[in-house]
């Protein structure tokens, strides 16, 4: 089951209330539509904006993509603290301004790559412009997001007419995911940032003086767009307070500043890491069937022995720990000293706890101890 469709998408950072004032009759809701065609629509819309604008490539292309920490001193570039910003197209430019479209499949950054979505049983092309810090960038060497964890973002969100209706200018942690009662993005804008890595450090910035001024460049860090259909966005249900129509796209700038974990089910293993298949999608990794999700499954092997429990070595960390030495770490291992009984079944007095077990008395209990 895919938790994240259970939820109407939501504004970025957190979950959005619909409300009204007090004198409000009514909140107007536009009619339901047919995905699909909204789809075609919103394509049509999105590639007359990729054909008609252009963005300040020339500048960015005019300095290093990268800073270069080999040398010394390092060799910062000014892209660190680059500001993409689009614009219609002006004919009496010369030499001609290049079209944000025509930038697609360049073999060389910036890039513009279409990356296929499904959602709702409509396959999608999200259309996201890389200016470095790409996954697939050699010289990238930040950290890859994770559909699971947060991520530490500047951004500006904007409709097509080129309204703002949602940005940080200073970097801001978010959920990507929807999880339980906790918001995440919408899906066409986590699609987007996991396309990308981090920064790889930052530098204080000085005044006049020498002095420290209390600002900081990152470097290195993940630069891009995304043009969104409004399936991929909010659909049928934009933000009340924002400038958004339904069934908009809508599109965002952004700078991919960092990440951090989170541990939605709380049993001390991080989420990205439940993903055990590694394909960006937790929701397809239950260890024990139970149709809950191991990133939300307090027990994932069903053992009875929570997840934060299966800690033997007490370090914090549920995934180093392996009794039996069989390659699966207990908390994802049915049988843990590999004694041939499971452990759920070793619970010698069926009260249903494991570790007050120790049949022979020598300190183990019986799920850990191969000769109990």
């Amino acid at each position: 089951m895919n938790l994240r469709k259970l939820f109407i998408p939501i504004l970025l950072l957190f979950i959005s209330v619909f409300s009204c004032k007090d004198d409000d009759d009514s909140i107007d809701i536009a009619p339901d539509r047919d995905r699909q065609e909204v789809y075609n629509e919103n394509i049509v819309e999105i590639l007359e904006y990729l054909e008609t604008h252009t963005f300040n490539y020339a500048d960015f292309q005019a300095n290093p993509a990268y800073s270069d920490f080999s040398t010394t001193p390092a060799t910062i570039t000014p892209n660190d603290e680059f500001d993409l910003v689009f614009s219609e197209i002006d004919p009496n430019v010369m030499p001609a301004q290049r079209s944000i479209l025509s930038f697609l499949n360049e073999p060389d950054y910036p890039k513009l790559i279409v990356k296929s979505v499904t959602e709702d049983d409509v396959d999608y092309d999200l259309y996201i412009l890389q200016l470095r810090g790409s996954k697939d960038d050699p010289q990238a060497t930040g950290n890859l997001i994770h559909p699971l964890d947060k991520g530490v973002v500047e951004y500006n969100g904007f409709t097509p007419d080129g309204v703002s209706f949602d940005s940080a200018i200073n970097p801001i942690s978010f959920n990507l995911s929807n999880v339980g009662l906790l918001g995440g993005v919408v899906t066409g804008f986590r699609e987007a940032l996991i396309s990308f890595k981090t920064a790889v450090g930052f530098t204080e910035n000085t005044d006049d003086n020498g002095n420290p001024d209390g600002t900081i460049t990152n470097h290195n860090h993940g630069i891009g767009a995304v043009f969104i259909p409004s399936g991929l966005g909010y659909f049928r249900y934009p933000p009340s307070t924002s400038s958004i129509e339904s069934y908009s796209p809508i599109f965002f700038t952004f700078k991919t500043i960092g990440r951090a974990d989170t541990d939605y089910d709380e049993d001390n293993v991080p989420s990205h890491l439940e993903d055990l298949n590694s394909n960006n999608d937790g929701d397809d990794d239950d260890t024990d069937g139970d149709s809950a999700p191991n990133y939300i499954d307090f027990d994932d092997d069903n053992d009875s022995v929570s997840t934060k429990d299966e800690d033997v070595d007490g370090d914090g960390d549920p995934t180093n720990d392996d009794t039996d030495g069989d390659g699966t770490p207990n908390y994802l291992d049915t049988d843990d000293d590999g004694d041939g009984i499971l452990s759920k079944n070793e619970d010698a007095d069926s009260d249903g706890l494991l570790t007050n077990d120790d049949t022979d008395g020598d300190g183990i209990p019986n799920y850990l101890d191969s000769d109990s």
